[in-house]
């Protein structure tokens, strides 16, 4: 169920950047945008760890910064990937991965946090 409200949460939250960012468009077909939002989870999920590792001198270096640029990075894989998103350059790409990431963020505040939910089972227990 964490997965399919995840997916949600990523179709949202590319579905609000293309509002708001003329160069990002996103498809009107809602099947396509979660297929999407499933591919962006997905890149996020198994190649941004993987990036962010090798990348974490330049990360210290500018002191978080290029976070921007590893989040840029994986929007713009994503448009690679499907047919249904298209990210016109780099900066477009920067400034479309903080709208994603403040909307998710947004989003995720009202989901349960599973360790807190762990917790109270094991304090009833």
């Amino acid at each position: 169920m964490r997965i399919i409200v995840r997916i949600l949460i990523n179709a949202a939250a590319l579905w609000v950047a293309a509002r708001l960012i003329d160069d990002i468009t996103l498809s009107d077909d809602w099947v396509t945008v979660l297929f999407v939002a499933a591919v962006f989870g997905l890149v996020n999920a198994l190649i941004r760890p993987i990036v962010k590792l090798i990348a974490f001198p330049l990360t210290l270096l500018t002191l978080g910064l290029f976070t921007l640029v590893i989040n840029a990075g994986m929007l713009q894989l994503t448009d690679w990937l499907t047919s249904g998103l298209d990210v016109v350059g780099f900066w477009t790409s920067v400034l479309g991965g903080i709208v994603i990431s403040l909307v998710s963020w947004v989003l995720s505040v009202f989901l349960p946090d599973d360790d807190h939910d762990a917790r109270l089972v094991r304090q009833r227990a």
